[in-house]
Formats: C-alpha cells, structure tokens, sequence
C-alpha cells in the first residue's frame, strides 16, 4: 500500500510533528512582529507566502520533471538516486535528506501523503500547501486514494492503480508527473512551465495548455 514500513516512524523524532522546525518557528516569530508593529499587511504576507508555496518553490522541481521528460539518461538517474539527481541541478539540503522520485505511468499514478506529520520534500517543492498538513488529507490520502483524487477533482482511468507514499523525516517524495500529448519538441523551459505543484504531490494532472 504504501512506500515503507510504517514501524520506522517511532524510531525517529518527529520534531515537525505538530511543533514548528527551528526554521518555521523563526518564519512565525517574524510575522507575528511585522504583522504587530504595523510593518507588514498581513494580506501582503499572505501573498508572498503563496508565492513561495505555489511559484519559487515549485519552480525547482518543475525544473527536475522537465529535464527528466527530456533527457532519458536523466530520467534512469533520478530514478535510481533521486537525491542525487536533484543536486545535480543544485538543490537540496534540509528537507531533502533523502528524495525519492516516483514516475507516474499509464498503468499507475502516484499520490504523496505524510501521515504522521507534514514532511515535505521543500528542495523541490518549496512550502508544504495548507491542505498537505490537514488532518482529513493526511488521513483520507490513505484511505481512499481515489476518492481524494476526486476531491481536487482529478478522476483516474479506471485501470489506473494508485500508489500512495507515505513520507518520512527521512524520505521525502516528488512525482514525476506523465508528460502531456502535445508537447512534442518544446525546450526545457517551456515544459517547465506547465509543471505544476499539484502534480508533482499527486493531486494533479497536467494538460499542455498554452505556451506562455
């Protein structure tokens, strides 16, 4: 069902689990003091917290998808050591101790959650969304894979299997999305520019769109 042995969760501390890491923490202190003296609009910090999360982030591993779609040694890589594949193009670091890539194909789709808290794969993904952290996500993801799929109104091919990874504090996971028809002989950019976070989480799929 799920990518690991669920025993492993105890065996590490789940500092992130319902308290913030240092980082956050620092994030939150922050705000609350901009926001208090007047300096910063809350809706302006909610703006750039958006952008963060949906954006600059994301960016990083839209950049990793493009180039796997692109360059199929590429992809052989970063299938057998994600974390090392992502550092090729320079990310990496905390959050992303360890980066799985799993490949979504037309016999399978893959799906992240992390049950036990919010591990997220913040090199490549950047902030973990709201509903990511949400308690009926975390909880239903596993449950009834499909059904949350219909809930960001994504409905699979029925012969589609779902696989559900689970992430860790040591194992976090990015989705190779499946590159859409229709994007034959586009350049990395332009790829990337149709790679979006929810796809690479699993809740999303991709169409080619326009180019931008």
């Amino acid at each position: 069902m799920s990518g690991h042995d669920h025993h492993h969760h105890h065996d590490h501390d789940h500092e992130h689990d319902n308290h913030f890491t240092p980082i956050e923490a620092r994030v939150k202190a922050l705000e609350s003091l901009l926001v208090e003296k007047g300096y910063v609009d809350p809706a302006a910090l909610d703006a750039i917290v958006e952008t963060y999360e949906t954006k600059v982030g994301p960016r990083n591993g839209a950049r990793v998808v493009a180039k796997a779609w692109s360059d199929a040694a590429y992809a052989q890589r970063l299938k057998q050591d994600g974390t090392a594949a992502v550092a090729e193009l320079g990310y990496g670091g905390r959050g992303g101790e360890h980066i799985v890539a799993v490949f979504n194909t037309p016999e399978e789709h893959n799906l992240i959650v992390c049950t036990l808290c919010s591990c997220y794969p913040w090199p490549v993904l950047g902030l973990p969304p709201v509903w990511y952290k949400s308690p009926p996500y975390r909880a239903k993801a596993v449950i009834d894979p499909r059904g949350t799929l219909a809930d960001f109104g994504v409905t699979l091919p029925e012969g589609q299997r779902i696989r559900v990874w689970d992430s860790t504090a040591e194992t976090r996971f990015i989705v190779v999305p499946q590159r859409p028809a229709g994007t034959e002989g586009w350049s990395e950019d332009e790829l990337a520019e149709i790679v979006t976070r929810d796809s690479m989480i699993g809740v999303g799929l991709l169409q080619a769109g326009a180019r931008s």
